[in-house]
């Protein structure tokens, strides 16, 4: 059997954490960022975890972790 392929996009922006659960940096935070708010810009810079609803989706994309 050939072996499977991780999805090379996927793996670029989703990391696995220690309890299974998938992180991704937020978009729209590296210019034009006189207009945006100081909230929101604290707010892009960090990790956030994805929904449950797309999980399956990304294990897909990551097999290998």
């Amino acid at each position: 059997m050939p072996k499977i392929k991780t999805n090379r996009a996927a793996a670029k922006r989703f990391k696995k954490t220690g309890s299974g659960k998938y992180v991704f940096a937020k978009s729209h935070a590296s210019h034009i960022l006189t207009k945006k708010t100081r909230k929101r810009k604290r707010r892009l810079r960090q990790a956030h975890i994805i929904d449950k609803t797309n999980v399956k989706e990304i294990r897909l994309l990551l097999p290998n972790g």
